[in-house]
């Protein structure tokens, strides 16, 4: 990676800052555990050359209901979000559009459009690798999770978990492209 391509990154994409105690993980899960899950629904938005983020969205006794990577260049469709995929898989799984008590685990902070698709959906919990300076909803360039923007009902978060990994996709990805420009 060039010089001036790595200080950008650095610039978007920040690593772990631990705030406060960790909720547990679902059962039969580490939270590094549902991010490889992640990882691997990234791999395949890699493959296909769309942004590599991937998610998956889990019930609180380690079920995995949703899982999805970006897909907005293959479906033509600017809100086919690795999140929006989850969150819908998971809905027609479950014929219900709100999702109480489940966590999403997705390899990047969401968006703003996303963020407000896991306030609506319900969930209890959000868990993401790298956090996004530039468009990140959560605790980056916005903070729709915290008032006065978000409901009482809104989800724990937290970031950070396999950052490294996370991050490094997401290099190898745009680094390739701007190769191939």
């Amino acid at each position: 990676m060039t010089t001036s391509a790595s200080a950008l990154f650095s610039r978007r994409f920040r690593s772990f800052e631990a705030h406060g105690p960790l909720p547990c993980p679902p059962s039969g899960w580490t939270w590094e555990g549902l991010m490889e899950l992640a990882l691997q629904e990234a791999q395949k938005a890699f493959d296909s050359f769309e942004v590599p983020v991937g998610a998956v969205l889990v019930d609180v006794s380690g079920q995995i209901l949703g899982r999805g990577h970006n897909t907005p260049r293959t479906d033509c469709d600017t809100t086919a979000h690795a999140e929006i995929n989850a969150l819908r898989m998971a809905c027609r799984r479950l014929a219900n559009y709100r999702l109480p008590g489940r966590i999403m685990v997705v390899t990047l902070e969401p968006c703003a459009m996303c963020a407000s698709a896991i306030l609506q959906a319900r969930l209890s919990g959000l868990v993401f690798g790298a956090y996004d300076r530039l468009c990140g909803a959560v605790s980056s360039a916005a903070e729709y999770f915290d008032p006065p923007c978000a409901p009482a009902s809104a989800p724990w978060h937290m970031g950070g978990v396999l950052a490294d990994s996370c991050q490094t996709i997401l290099k190898e990805f745009f680094v390739g492209r701007r190769e191939n420009e």
